[in-house]
């Protein structure tokens, strides 16, 4: 009978293995079995199937292989299917090379006698095998093999299946769907809900992996509701684990926990203990996360006690990894290389290589965290080969980045500069072609990414490499907007990541050579060492002594080249090549030009807040940047910025003193260049918590920003979209929320008051601007709103909005009727003549990093839209009316969207409303003269002029 089929999607990765010579070197024809001892091995197999069904895989195996010593002079269809019992068994103990060596003698038997169905099923799992270990060529290979098969003997289906899993670990997205759906289709015909259940979980995992989360959500989902009609307890644990490790990456850790443990409930039920282990350790994941370490711990150790127990190896390694990797979160750095250590040689003996590189990398962590900075640099180095070698470019970032905090440890920040380049030019590769950027499960890959593009960006300007920053901070833009949406694509500009000086070409290549002698002989090492001890003859033993010495020597070439007078003299080139900066200025010199076809006297800022400094960067229309140092440190810095929102935030508070405090930091430092540029517009990339702080509302001991200068803020979208200019004719379509609504976001309920204003802004509006289309309360739904924006060309939304740190799926703009639209739907709106989005009720809390401020108007760019208008803070009273009539009232003269931005702000500050048409003012005092006396008395306050921020095309 046939075996389960094979959970093919644990795959980890690893080498080519070598066959090796058969049990049976010629199939034994003689039939001398009596009756009696065939029954008996008739009986056993019977057993070991059953222990299979069961998971007792180590009692299947001893069974099978008593069935197999009495077979082995019995018919060759008795000894093949036997052998195939024995080979798929040593799949669900991760013993690859076993598996390789039994699968591939049934192989031979079964085409001996022309078995299709057995052959289908062999090659199927001979597919399998070399999936686990990551050799995707070969299984693939092995899978469209069977394929050909596959019509004859009814499992194409199984096949078509397993050929998307190859796809989809290789990346190749569109194929994986592509063969999922041609899957899902065979089983909808058929109605077996079971596959239907399995096939959508694993096209769920194809957009989980490109970090579309609500649609890989909704999936899993389906998928679990099939699996449940079908009263299928191992998809649904298999399907409940896969919904946790989305909410695990949407940083849903509590909802994961849940989803974990009802998957663990199952498992548990149903013995399915491979299952169990890997829930355990996914809660330890989730625990990790939450930097609870000590609950970690325990979860991996119970993990680790399962995958024991079953013999499963490769998970008991990899858990051992994670294990070390929580003991190093801990300082117990001894328990960490202990546990690591014995991590390494397991992976190591199971041959599954990319784990073997990810265990070095997290050693390499610990030396570099205990500062044995030698130690270190030789773990990451062999860390760097495995990881080149298997293709696994997230590990291969991570490692290169680490190898740049050692060298910068050592005080070689030119060398140190180089690996960070490799690193951020292997990330902006990936998400050229929409890879996931979100870590997995292993523990090596929870190193933020952006934190690599700043260190690289704090190098750069130490050795005043100005320019080359400059590239850096637009590439951190898109990662740090990438790292709260997860679909962030950068532009034409940011898609080229950053060069490397030729002085670093010649370094790389040097570096390129000697790590590809290493991989060549890693390869040759791998397949020596996947023939079994007992079968290699006295040559291949020589060989891997000879290699392995090589290796060593090759290891010490890498250090000492990085010592080599070659590397002494090309760092030492890098002082005047810096200098010139030839290669970015052929990149950046469009900036500068996009910033004179603006034709508004803009410059374009950029700070960067460093643990011990501010560092400006100013670009100008007609000078290269220049770079600025403030002597102020993070956490300071950070206080002032709290302390001046807080003033912001209460129209009874003396903002001027805290303002004055920032404006010293952030504007004072480059008051003779924005003079001498005659500097009318600052474009703005704000960095960290300067985001929740308006630009405008800085105060220089006589005027506010805004009197003296127009801003517009930029995301990864608009750096290239500076000058585009408006369509000529503006159309609104105007919606409010005036009543009261409560909101469901995840497990909580959310009461938002009501907002008597917004009704009477969009009314104004209307009269100010004819042919404006309002949508009042329940008018303003989905239904009539969402297919009609990009058939005007502003869209005004007077209602409450939430932008929540680190959850873009939890933050929304509500409509009239109470329904909401979360940040991560607008990526699939397309708004291409729309020049303006206006969002007048958000608010946000200054507890992140205010990458969701941003994220709004990226999402809103991104679709199409040239700008975006958003408040920092709600303003509730009447005073938002105030100045968005003033706003349009501005637009109507024909001004600039940033000018009348910042002519309503001025005219709130100063009560001067002459340059207002005549008709326009008589509707603004009526406005004025409804709103509350406290709050009439008080609009000069930043309170109320203050919190709007325009983000992207100020034209």
């Amino acid at each position: 009978m046939r075996l389960p089929d094979l959970n093919w999607r644990l795959a980890i990765a690893a080498m080519l293995l070598g066959l090796t010579s058969p049990l049976y070197p010629q199939p034994v024809l003689t039939t001398t079995i009596s009756h009696s001892t065939f029954q008996q091995a008739k009986q056993l197999y019977d057993l070991g199937v059953e222990q299979y069904n069961q998971r007792q895989f180590s009692q299947a195996l001893k069974t099978y292989q008593k069935v197999l010593e009495i077979y082995r002079h019995g018919k060759q269809e008795d000894i093949a299917k036997t052998l195939y019992a024995i080979g798929i068994t040593y799949i669900q103990l991760a013993q690859y090379q076993n598996a390789s060596d039994f699968l591939n003698q049934a192989l031979v038997l079964y085409r001996n006698i022309g078995e299709r169905h057995r052959i289908c099923d062999t090659l199927n799992s001979l597919g399998a095998v070399y999936n686990h270990l990551g050799n995707y060529s070969q299984a693939l290979s092995y899978y469209q093999q069977a394929l050909a098969i596959s019509p004859e003997v009814g499992v194409t289906a199984d096949i078509l299946n397993n050929i998307g899993g190859i796809y989809q670990a290789t990346g190749q997205y569109n194929k994986a769907l592509e063969y999922y759906q041609r899957t899902l289709d065979i089983h909808q015909k058929i109605g077996n809900k079971t596959s239907i259940a399995h096939t959508l979980n694993s096209i769920g995992g194809v957009y989980y992996e490109q970090g579309q989360y609500s649609q890989a959500l909704k999936l899993s989902q389906l998928a679990l509701a099939n699996a449940q009609s079908a009263q299928n307890l191992r998809e649904q644990g298999n399907i409940l684990n896969n919904i946790g490790l989305i909410e695990s990456e949407l940083g849903q850790y509590i909802s994961a926990i849940q989803y974990y443990q009802q998957s663990l409930a199952i498992r548990r039920k149903i013995g399915d203990y491979s299952g169990v282990g890997t829930t355990l350790n996914n809660l330890g994941f989730a625990y990790n996360h939450m930097k609870k370490h000590s609950q970690a711990l325990e979860f991996y150790q119970q993990a680790y006690s399962v995958f024991r127990s079953i013999g499963n190896q490769a998970n008991v390694g990899k858990t051992l990894n994670n294990i070390g990797f929580t003991y190093q979160a801990l300082g117990q750095y001894s328990l960490a290389l202990k546990s690591l250590e014995e991590a390494l040689a397991i992976l190591q003996k199971v041959g599954t290589r990319p784990s073997v590189g990810r265990t070095l990398d997290s050693i390499g962590t610990v030396y570099k965290s205990l500062g044995k900075y030698s130690q270190a640099l030789e773990a990451y180095q062999q860390a760097l080969v495995i990881s080149r070698e298997a293709a696994q470019r997230q590990t291969v970032r991570v490692i290169l980045s680490n190898i740049g905090d050692v060298l910068a440890k050592q005080n070689q920040p030119k060398l140190a500069i180089i690996f960070y380049k490799q690193s951020v030019n292997v990330t902006e590769a990936i998400r050229k072609e929409l890879r996931s950027l979100a870590p997995k499960q292993q523990q090596s890959y929870t190193v933020t990414i952006a934190d690599t593009y700043r260190r690289l960006a704090d190098l750069l300007l130490q050795e005043d490499r100005v320019l080359e920053a400059q590239q850096v901070l637009d590439l951190l833009k898109v990662q740090e907007l990438d790292d709260y949406l997860r679909n962030v694509r950068g532009n034409e500009k940011t898609a080229l990541g950053i060069d490397a000086l030729p002085p670093e070409k010649q370094i790389n290549d040097g570096l390129d050579t000697i790590l590809n002698r290493q991989i060549q002989l890693g390869k040759k090492l791998a397949e020596l060492q996947n023939i079994p001890l007992d079968k290699r003859n006295q040559e291949q033993v020589n060989q891997i002594a000879q290699i392995t010495k090589q290796q060593q020597e090759i290891s010490q070439e890498f250090n000492e080249f990085l010592k080599s007078e070659e590397v002494v003299a090309a760092l030492a080139q890098l002082n005047s090549t810096a200098r010139q900066q030839s290669v970015p200025l052929r990149l950046l010199k469009t900036l500068p030009d996009n910033l004179q076809r603006l034709n508004q006297n803009a410059v374009l800022l950029y700070p960067l807040i460093l643990e011990n400094r501010l560092e400006l960067v100013l670009t100008t229309p007609y000078t290269p940047p220049i770079r600025r140092k403030v002597e102020v440190k993070k956490e300071e810095l950070n206080r002032a910025i709290v302390e001046l929102r807080q003033a912001l935030e209460n129209p009874d508070a003396n903002v001027k003193v805290a303002a004055q405090k920032l404006y010293n930091w952030l504007i004072k430092p480059i008051e003779k260049e924005l003079a001498a540029a005659n500097a009318k517009t600052i474009i703005y990339a704000p960095d960290g918590q300067l985001r929740y702080i308006p630009l405008s509302a800085l105060y220089d001991g006589k005027q506010w920003l805004v009197q003296r200068f127009r801003t517009n803020y930029i995301t990864a979208v608009s750096l290239t979209e500076l000058d585009t200019k408006p369509l000529p004719k503006i159309q609104i379509l105007a919606g409010a929320t005036t009543g009261r609504h409560i909101v469901t976001v995840g497990s909580a309920a959310l009461a938002f008051s009501s907002l008597p204003y917004a009704g009477a802004e969009v009314e104004n509006l209307a009269a100010m601007m004819p042919g404006t289309k309002k949508l009042l309360d329940s008018e303003f739904s989905r239904e009539k709103t969402i297919p009609f924006l990009n058939n005007y060309t502003f869209v005004h939304m007077a209602t409450h909005a939430m932008f929540v740190t680190g959850k873009p799926e939890d933050s929304f703009i509500l409509l009239g009727d109470g329904d909401k639209i979360t940040l991560a739907e607008i990526q699939n709106w397309s708004l291409p003549n729309v020049d303006l989005v206006v969002l007048s009720g958000c608010q946000t809390a200054i507890s992140g990093n205010g990458e969701e401020i941003l994220g709004f108007g990226y999402q809103m760019q991104d679709a199409g839209a040239r700008a975006a208008i958003a408040s920092l803070w709600k303003v509730n009273d009447g005073g938002t009316q105030a100045l968005m009539s003033t706003f349009y009232a501005a637009l109507r003269q024909g001004i600039t969207k940033a000018e009348a931005l910042r002519y309503s702000q001025i005219a709130m500050i100063t009560g001067n409303y002459s340059e207002i048409a005549p008709q326009d003012r008589g509707i603004l005092q009526s406005t004025r003269d409804r709103l509350p006396p406290k709050v009439t008395d008080r609009l000069s306050h930043p309170y109320y002029w203050a919190p709007f921020i325009l983000i992207g095309n100020g034209l």
